[in-house]
């Protein structure tokens, strides 16, 4: 067995979060498996320090770093958070006492180890605690470069010498890391890159002096109350200014990188350098995400020129919706002379090769859509991608020549589901995770492109259950195909009638219906829902990121809150007059855009849900974030483009609840924000709609700070739930 993946990666829990919200994402940061160079050993933190082992014989473990190594003298051994090996493998570079930003641990202590010299040393000293971020070892090994308090720094490893290559930064004012938005709406975290000859490093600045604050009212953890300030551009206001700056490591003197058009009114959410080491590639969108620019640009001159541009008349995503969630890195072919990118102009997402000279050719075809780019293997002359061209509830490995042509399907036809693999350098081996809604996590080495079984657990599909998810699909008499799941009660006598409660996301940042072991659990439900008496469905309406092909993803643009809306409740609608569905007792539930949903479908569809349940809900579309609602609604700079944003606003509709509801919100919530509740509240005040209210106080987007507040949660929806919506047959 494989020490790493004995776990299934996408664990149940993790698969929770994923569902909440599109802003809780999957895996933390930098948490990718650490090959070693030949591909086949990969290391990994075991009892405080690193061990190597092997993907062909788990038996194998050899220890790089002990836990005694890491222990400063007159100090315990440190906490190893991350870590990475410089180019020769001699050193070490340690993350340590780390501290949250927004969603992850990305601040913290450096150390490097020298393991030829055994000697152990802390990166930034006279910097203040846990203040550093993104530390990179250079490409020769003799320094690390890092970010502290929105400045970038070198620190020579030998002598210790520290120099501060940008002097500019604030609270306002960014350099090599990001603000709130890029953050959360692009995956963008760490800021800078070494060049490959280590003689300069090319960065992002933010400019966030123009962003307003929302303000946070923390009143739990001092007697005075105080403000927490978010810098927070919210829909219809101006981003961010964004550049590129490419500073000197000798001289400290910045080159900035001239793209034409106004710094505020574009994103730049990918740059990388180029192999050759004299360009900086970047990709730079328009604010309404509808026009994409590759530009390759001087790193001298700070020149640029366009060499691919793509238009869509609803938005282009980037590289963290088609490549695993991480937009480091560019998919560089033909010793750096064209790369990988994948495009939706045809219908279907699919790979294509771009020239330097912006020349392209089609690598797949066919109607289906790429899910992610998993390897690119020049050596052997194929490209690994996930897709699933019959079922887009579940996910396969592919393969496909890199001159283009038909893909060949490499997982095993017996098993069906959802498969994960994380491919090694040297394309020979992957790491494979499997499930489907029956069968629990199995993980396993296998050898490509054979898929070869080499180490770890023997995948066996189990025998399903009755108690297990069922999978169906409904067609909706606006002639829409809807994917679904369904759990039936444990004792279910299809004679009888039961409750049915749906669990509902609905926004183009996730779907619910997938293949996977755990899904159809409710995480919140103290008990079992199925032993209870109910029967729980999720369904995906159009705008869910399913492999369905571009038409489907993007039929909700400007239509979120009115076009998903319509496909659940006529989903719904087709459900309920199964023979064994109780209509009088219809309850749904969701969590952040599905919060949003459960409301709209509270609000606009009472005569079809009797009990809903709304947690963190964007109430006002034009109170959230502009990256996001932007890109699928458009730029309300107008009444005419508000008018979008209103429609699918829950606040909009609030006069019409019937039903009884259930509101939850954490008031420290600094991605939908606390405003949205008080919003609401006023709504149905005004129309004298009754419903029952819990304010979190201090809670984040998650609400799982403080003792007892999941338990507290969990009871609370469960106790509702059975009061209003009662389980059982009749």
């Amino acid at each position: 067995m494989v020490c790493k993946y004995q776990q299934f990666k996408i664990t149940i829990a993790l698969m929770v979060l994923f569902v909440l919200a599109h802003t809780i994402a999957l895996a933390q940061y930098d948490a990718d498996t650490r090959w070693a160079k030949d591909g086949y050993h990969y290391y990994e933190v075991d009892k405080g320090g690193i061990i190597q082992l092997d993907t062909r014989d788990a038996s194998k473990k050899h220890v790089i770093v002990s836990a005694a190594m890491l222990t400063p003298e007159g100090q315990g051994a440190l906490e190893l958070k991350r870590f990475s090996f410089s180019d020769d493998g001699q050193q070490v570079l340690i993350s340590t006492n780390t501290k949250k930003v927004w969603r992850y641990n990305t601040r913290g202590d450096y150390w490097v180890y020298n393991l030829a010299t055994k000697k152990l040393q802390q990166l930034g000293k006279n910097r203040p605690s846990a203040s550093l971020m993104f530390a990179k070892l250079s490409p020769d090994g003799s320094s690390v470069g890092y970010v502290s308090e929105h400045n970038i720094y070198i620190e020579d490893i030998i002598s210790g010498m520290v120099k501060q290559l940008t002097t500019d930064g604030s609270k306002k004012l960014i350099n090599g890391t990001f603000d709130w938005a890029y953050e959360e709406e692009f995956d963008c975290r760490d800021g800078f890159r070494w060049s490959p000859d280590g003689k300069s490093i090319a960065y992002w600045q933010i400019d966030a002096s123009k962003i307003k604050n929302y303000l946070m009212l923390n009143t739990t953890d001092s007697i005075y109350p105080f403000v927490v300030p978010v810098e927070y551009p919210v829909a219809g206001q101006d981003p961010s200014s964004c550049k590129i700056g490419i500073v000197s490591v000798l001289s400290g003197i910045t080159t900035w990188i001239k793209v034409p058009g106004d710094a505020i009114q574009h994103y730049i959410p990918r740059m990388e350098w180029a192999p050759n080491g004299d360009q900086i590639i970047l990709q730079q969108l328009n604010r309404a995400q509808t026009e994409s620019k590759i530009f390759i640009c001087n790193a001298k001159t700070g020149e640029s020129k366009a060499i691919y541009q793509e238009e869509d008349n609803a938005w282009i995503d980037t590289k963290s919706n088609w490549n695993g969630g991480s937009p480091m890195g560019w998919e560089w072919i033909n010793n750096g002379k064209s790369f990988i990118w994948a495009s939706e102009k045809e219908g279907w997402r699919h790979l294509y090769k771009i020239d330097l000279d912006g020349k392209e050719s089609l690598i797949t075809r066919g109607d289906y859509d790429v899910i992610k780019l998993d390897r690119i293997d020049e050596e052997s002359g194929y490209i690994y991608f996930t897709a699933s061209p019959q079922n887009p509830t579940q996910k396969y490995l592919y393969k496909v020549a890199i001159t283009g042509g038909m893909p060949e399907r490499l997982t095993p036809d017996n098993e069906p589901g959802t498969h994960e693999y994380e491919i090694s350098p040297n394309g020979k081996i992957a790491l494979h995770d499997f499930s489907n809604s029956f069968t629990r996590p199995v993980s396993e080495v296998v050898g490509l492109p054979q898929h070869n079984h080499i180490t770890g657990n023997t995948i066996k599909i189990s025998k399903r259950l009755n108690t297990d998810p069922e999978f169906f699909t409904v067609k909706t008499k606006d002639g829409i195909t809807i994917d679904g799941w369904m759990v039936k009660p444990t004792n279910f006598n299809p004679a009888k009638r039961y409750p049915v409660v749906f669990y509902v996301y609905g926004e183009p940042a996730s779907l619910t219906v997938g293949d996977t072991y755990g899904i159809g659990h409710n995480f919140l439900y103290k008990g079992n829902m199925a032993d209870d008496g109910y029967i729980y469905i999720s369904v995906d309406n159009r705008g869910a990121p399913a492999p369905r092909g571009r038409e489907w993803r993007k039929a909700i643009y400007k239509s979120i809150g009115t076009i998903n809306i319509r496909d659940q409740a006529m989903a719904a609608k087709e459900i309920l007059k199964w023979p064994f569905v109780d209509a009088g007792r219809v309850a749904v539930w969701g969590w952040s855009g599905g919060g949003s949903s459960t409301l709209n479908l509270m609000f606009q569809y009472p005569e079809i849900y009797k009990t809903g349940i709304a947690i963190a809900a964007v109430d006002n579309q034009l109170s959230y974030d502009n990256i996001y609602q932007e890109r699928y609604m458009g730029v309300p700079t107008n009444d005419a483009g508000k008018a979008f944003f209103i429609k699918g606003s829950p606040i909009t509709y609030a006069k019409n609840l019937q039903g009884n509801l259930l509101y939850i919100h954490g008031t420290g919530d600094d991605n939908v924000h606390y405003q949205n509740a008080e919003l609401l509240i006023n709504e149905l005040v005004k129309y004298n709609k009754q419903f029952q209210l819990m304010l979190y106080p201090n809670r984040t987007h998650s609400i799982r700070e403080g003792e007892g507040t999941g338990e507290h949660l969990k009871t609370l929806y469960t106790q509702y739930l059975r009061a209003h919506c009662p389980p059982g047959a009749k």
